[in-house]
């Protein structure tokens, strides 16, 4: 039971870091590095400002607000200094690197002293039975909170633009309308629920480190990609809801390979097998499909 509520936490930790990472990676087909720094980005906020003795609540607009700005400087360079997708993500990830360590003010802060969403005074009072469910109900919430405002999101005007801009840009230029800006926006949309993602994992494990978001991209596009590819025969489920369950399913996977015995030092490169074996396997199927 143990090992299941924690799968079920940092799963939906993660999930919300891949919603972030599904708008740029499948929507705006847009690979941007900065995810990396962006994740520490919100944990470096929440670290300063619950040490610094604010509401733990508070630090998560403040933390969207922090991974948009991120975003924006990433679109704001992209599109407007004219650099390459690629490249704009890995100039922004670097320079957050030191940002992020200029706002903590240090490599590491432990925050296992104050009050964060998880243990404070309201759960403590819950009955005895409940409190080992509290996290997990909590983190639930917010993720189903961010899932439907995303979906309302994507069903609007502005919405359908950013899809369309990451399928077609010629299109929205004939209605129209910029997008590049529509880019830049949907690059702060993903780097906000990107810094938000850090922002509970901060409060989740009561510390800031700033390496904490290496290998958080890889994460998120693993978590993507088995929820589009694998869940792709249920049409009834949104694609949210497919990255949400995929982002548990991955989380879940990993704890499997490492009750089996499975060595931490070879995490990674199972996880590079796995998605080698989804992506060719789903692209076969795919182009077994369009030749029936």
């Amino acid at each position: 039971m143990t090992l299941l509520l924690s799968v079920l936490e940092q799963g939906l930790i993660y999930a919300i870091l891949a919603l972030g990472v599904y708008i740029t990676f499948k929507i705006l087909d847009f690979p941007d590095m900065s995810v990396d720094s962006s994740f520490p980005l919100g944990a470096a906020v929440t670290a300063l400002m619950i040490a610094g003795g604010c509401s733990p609540l508070l630090t998560l607009p403040v933390s969207l607000l922090a991974g948009a700005a991120a975003g924006a400087l990433t679109g704001f360079i992209h599109v407007r200094l004219k650099v390459r997708d690629l490249l704009a993500g890995i100039i922004v990830m670097t320079a957050l690197y030191s940002v992020n360590l200029h706002i903590a003010g240090r490599a590491n802060v432990q925050l296992f002293s104050f009050n964060t969403i998880f243990k404070n005074d309201w759960i403590s009072s819950l009955p005895t039975g409940i409190q080992p469910y509290a996290p997990v109900l909590i983190l639930a919430a917010i993720t189903l909170v961010v899932k439907l405002l995303m979906d309302a999101y994507l069903a609007t005007r502005s919405g359908f633009l950013l899809r369309a801009t990451g399928d077609n840009p010629t299109l929205v230029a004939t209605l129209a309308q910029d997008s590049g800006k529509v880019k830049i926006l949907g690059l702060m949309i993903a780097n906000a629920l990107v810094s938000l993602s850090g922002c509970i994992m901060c409060q989740y494990q009561r510390y800031f480190d700033i390496s904490m978001g290496t290998g958080t991209l890889v994460l998120a596009v693993a978590s993507v990609i088995v929820g589009t590819q694998l869940l792709r025969g249920l049409r009834f489920l949104r694609a949210t809801t497919a990255v949400i369950l995929g982002s548990i399913l991955y989380k879940g996977c990993v704890a499997l390979a490492l009750s089996l015995g499975l060595s931490p030092f070879d995490l990674k490169l199972v996880t590079a097998a796995l998605l080698l074996l989804i992506i060719v396997f789903g692209g076969t199927r795919k182009k077994v499909k369009l030749h029936a």
